[in-house]
């Protein structure tokens, strides 16, 4: 028979390894007079359930986090944090968007019963609470968020293998309370992000969402939407977009936008190998292999002392020497001969 596990610092310590996740579904129920729903209790135990009370808001949130329950029974009308507060929280939360809540309420007004489903809710059960009815709901959004869990899975080893090719991906959730939230990403995904942007999950980098806001409609009908690319030095990151089924809920969210969890696919390119072949076809120094490249790329001297961090006077005198090196006069003769070597040994340089 499985456990009541109340609220104690005993249970924070060793929580891990009193769930029985194998052979029992942990139910969290959350009420402010758990006294009230002994019979629930009772119940769910005598069925098989690990049941753990949190008799507050905020400690349910905690416990959420601590636990990730497989359900949680939530009641509605709560002192300081009520039940919907509570779970607008725990959608917001990438650790606990994907648990189903059940409402547990004993108002029957339409307004109350909507709020609760707009908060993130699957169903609800009026009080006086009838446990057989409570265990019925439960079977049905238990069984729907296995399902959801295995394909999250399946979806997740997909996207991790694309890491060992170069690839990187994250899934950004748009509409709702979580609008804009980096939901989910590979690690290659974080290093990325981080060496680009500075940011990490929850937060997407305003310009990739602001590029996704832009053209998730396109993609939602099908057309191939511009990538997104940011350069930093010799390699840049490049942004693909993908409509992400299975995650998330779709619809229109605010704005006319699409909303739900969307697929964005990263391949950071780099040319450090092109920089050198130059350097070493053309006895080059690692500075001036450098300045050809960024006329190769069409930058300006003044565009290229930004790059470098030196002053258009000296990259033209790095250029001058370049040109005494290669046996050419111009910046127009000087680029298409490099490009003329770089197409020999890398075909694939986007010049």
């Amino acid at each position: 028979m499985s456990r009541v596990l109340e609220d104690s610092p005993l249970l924070n310590r060793s929580l891990d390894r009193t769930l029985d996740r194998a052979n029992s579904d942990v139910v969290l129920i959350v009420d402010d007079v758990p006294d009230n729903l002994s019979v629930l209790h009772d119940a769910l135990d005598e069925s098989g359930y690990t049941v753990l009370v949190a008799t507050s808001g905020e400690a349910a949130l905690q416990r959420a986090l601590q636990a990730r329950p497989d359900i949680v029974l939530l009641d509605a009308m709560m002192p300081g944090m009520d039940g919907f507060e509570v779970a607008k929280r725990l959608k917001a939360m990438a650790e606990t968007h994907h648990i189903p809540i059940i409402f547990m309420t004993g108002l029957t007004e339409t307004e109350h019963l909507v709020a609760a489903l707009e908060a993130g809710g699957v169903d609800y059960v009026t009080k006086p609470i009838k446990p057989k009815e409570v265990m019925a709901r439960m079977g049905v959004h238990l069984q729907g968020a296995r399902r959801a869990r295995q394909e999250a899975r399946q979806a997740g080893q997909a996207r991790n293998a694309l890491d060992a090719f170069g690839y990187a991906s994250i899934t950004v959730r748009m509409g709702g309370s979580a609008d804009g939230r980096l939901v989910w990403q590979t690690p290659l995904a974080r290093e990325l992000l981080m060496r680009y942007y500075g940011t990490s999950a929850p937060q997407t980098p305003e310009p990739v969402l602001d590029w996704l806001r832009s053209h998730m409609a396109d993609a939602e009908r099908q057309v191939e939407p511009p990538r997104l690319a940011v350069e930093q030095g010799p390699r840049r990151l490049t942004f693909r977009l993908h409509r992400q089924t299975g995650d998330g809920e779709g619809g229109v969210g605010s704005g006319g936008g699409v909303s739900g969890d969307w697929l964005i696919v990263m391949r950071e390119i780099s040319d450090d190998a092109v920089v050198e072949a130059m350097s070493l076809s053309f006895k080059l120094t690692a500075r001036e292999a450098e300045v050809l490249y960024w006329v190769v790329k069409g930058k300006t001297n003044r565009d290229i002392g930004d790059i470098l961090g030196s002053s258009p006077a000296t990259v033209k005198k790095h250029l001058e020497r370049v040109y005494a090196k290669l046996g050419v006069e111009t910046r127009t003769a000087a680029a298409g001969m490099a490009m003329n070597r770089i197409r020999q040994l890398h075909p694939q340089f986007e010049g």
